[in-house]
């Protein structure tokens, strides 16, 4: 195939999708999802970095509750600090995380179920939140603080999204998909029983015996 015709059928391809996602409530859905996860991401990074007072900044910590605290944390890997790294590792990640959230909008635009879209907006809006952190900032802002009742990670709002993301896809997946198809399996009680060739029907009805016989005792 010669890349012109290629490059032809790659426009038809995107051109089909988003007359599909114009006209897809349920897309709508993620959209906003995703829009809202990331304004609240940011607003809430802003006000760690520029508003609230923590001591000493980077590990900063400030006690707020017996269960939650609000520590700094500049965090150089993906959520909760893992696979942290440097330049390369920055770029990689953000790329990644771009690409996830590319792939979830794509898959979006057909979904016709809002758990679907709901878990695919909150990845991407996590997603995003995160890569913009790493694309100014070259790290992601942590500063959610469990670790008084057991939890050692540090993470934020785009973390917490994305796993609600991921938790709401699992049961999609577990729960609605399931359900669905069973609700749309025809009942075996109700199918037409055929017998014969196909066009039977459309076949000229042949008189029974009795009609038969009436007719020959005229």
């Amino acid at each position: 195939m010669s890349p012109l015709r290629r490059r032809g059928l790659g426009m038809t391809a995107i051109k089909e999708w988003l007359t599909a996602a114009r006209g897809n409530p349920v897309f709508a859905l993620t959209c906003g999802v995703a829009a809202v996860t990331i304004l609240l991401d940011q607003m809430t990074k802003m006000a760690i970095l520029h508003l609230i007072d923590l001591p000493g900044r980077r590990f900063g910590h400030l006690d707020l509750t017996p269960f939650f605290d609000l520590t700094y944390v500049e965090n150089r890997g993906v959520s909760f600090g893992f696979f942290a790294g440097g330049m390369t590792s920055r770029i990689l990640l953000t790329v990644l995380a771009l690409g996830v959230a590319a792939g979830f909008v794509h898959w979006a635009g057909r979904l016709d179920r809002r758990i679907a879209a709901l878990g695919a907006g909150l990845i991407v809006g996590g997603a995003v939140g995160n890569a913009i952190d790493r694309t100014f900032y070259g790290y992601v802002v942590d500063f959610l603080d469990f670790s008084a009742i057991g939890f050692p990670w540090k993470f934020n709002i785009a973390d917490t999204s994305i796993n609600l993301g991921v938790a709401a896809l699992a049961y999609d997946a577990f729960f609605i998909v399931p359900n669905r198809d069973r609700t749309a399996a025809p009942n075996p009680t109700e199918r037409k029983v055929q017998t014969g060739f196909p066009g039977e029907d459309h076949l000229p009805k042949q008189p029974d015996d009795d009609h038969a016989q009436t007719a020959e005792d005229r």
